[in-house]
């Protein structure tokens, strides 16, 4: 009689068991970023982001709809390259995700954010600056930082107020991000009145600008703004110094880097490159990204390169709000995540505007000194 009993028993808690395990939801969250290639130091950074999200995630037992979620992460490598970006964003949608975050760069992000639109998968891009990544009408996709009209035009201004920029040089990688930051440099230099004595372009692979810093030599700029990645501006710097252009050099996000002392291979003066990060935060918010930056080394022994944070909140963002949805299906969590307002990340408050941009986006303004980056200020 009790061998029967414990039979029963044992069955009863196998189905019970089986129950529960049925009615776990599987969230699969997919992230696409440049890990290999030139800027895979980057992509790894954003891809290590999205890691740290979903583990946290699972640790802390999140429950959808009255079902304990499991989030598994889809990473895939678009090498920063259009054509496998959105290679890899149909590989996304055929693994049937509930949600993107990335890509990377603008010149994935974009033609990216068509695929995913057609799927009706939101993606959330961490990092893509360029303002036609949310312009194209797209109810799918967002971002949590500035856009480049913002960030351009902010160190525009500030070459001319700030540094007293009178001969200022622009130069591009032809990328969507680096042509497209440069342009709103541009205008912002001329709206302050400053004076654009030149505009050179090379491309994302380049390691050799000889002739377009001559050209440029020959116009005594006092200011060389660089449109492009930290892997090209490092070589760039170099070439500089070797020409004996003893200008200032800015640029955006993509040369704002921890690595962007190595590459330029010691020939960075100090206060000489000024650059500006899409995002920042001060006063309270700084402690809870201090935090993070302390438990991010602990876990990958490697220190944040700019974006992880982003991506980090980019994931949490989506999974509130299929929480709050009581879904994980992109039809019914996606208004809930268009009307996201006063979400507190580690990288501040976020809250989405009508075409999925951030509102009220900061920008963090950075200097090099002793081979080390310095915070000069955060602007809005």
């Amino acid at each position: 009689m009790q061998v029967r009993l414990n039979v029963i028993v044992g069955a009863v808690s196998l189905l019970l068991g089986a129950s529960a395990f049925a009615q776990e939801v599987v969230v699969k969250i997919g992230h696409v970023g440049p890990t290999s290639g030139q800027i895979a130091h980057l992509g790894k950074d954003n891809e290590m982001g999205a890691r740290m999200a979903i583990d946290d995630l699972n640790a802390k037992g999140v429950t959808i709809g009255g079902h304990k979620a499991h989030f598994e992460l889809l990473a895939e490598d678009d090498a920063g390259d259009p054509k496998q970006g959105t290679a890899a964003a149909q590989k996304l949608v055929d693994a049937k995700v509930n949600g993107v975050v990335g890509h990377l760069n603008s010149g994935t992000s974009i033609p990216a954010s068509k695929i995913y639109s057609d799927a009706g998968i939101p993606q959330i891009s961490p990092s893509a600056t360029n303002p036609k990544f949310t312009r194209n009408g797209y109810k799918t996709t967002f971002r949590v930082v500035a856009d480049d009209v913002h960030l351009g035009g902010t160190l525009g201004k500030y070459a001319v107020t700030d540094m007293h920029g009178k001969n200022i040089a622009v130069i591009d990688d032809r990328t969507a991000y680096g042509q497209g930051v440069a342009d709103e440099f541009e205008k912002g230099v001329k709206a302050s009145g400053g004076k654009v004595v030149g505009r050179e372009f090379t491309n994302d692979k380049a390691t050799d600008f000889t002739a377009i810093l001559t050209s440029l030599k020959a116009k005594k700029p006092d200011v060389v703004f660089f449109g492009g990645m930290d892997a090209v501006a490092g070589p760039m710097l170099r070439q500089m110094k070797q020409l004996g252009i003893e200008a200032k050099f800015m640029g955006g996000d993509g040369i704002c880097t921890g690595e962007l002392p190595k590459l330029a291979a010691g020939t960075m003066g100090d206060g000489q490159v000024v650059c500006a990060e899409a995002g920042g935060v001060e006063g309270e918010s700084k402690v809870a990204m201090d935090a993070f930056k302390v438990r991010f080394k602990d876990k990958y022994k490697a220190d944040v390169q700019i974006y992880a944070p982003y991506v980090y909140d980019a994931v949490n963002v989506m999974a509130a709000a299929m929480v709050k949805a009581g879904s994980a299906d992109p039809a019914k969590y996606l208004p809930v995540l268009a009307k996201t307002e006063g979400y507190k990340g580690v990288t501040g408050t976020i809250s989405f505007d009508n075409k999925g941009d951030i509102k009220n986006g900061a920008l963090t303004l950075y200097t090099y000194k002793g081979g080390n980056r310095e915070q000069i200020a955060v602007v809005r």
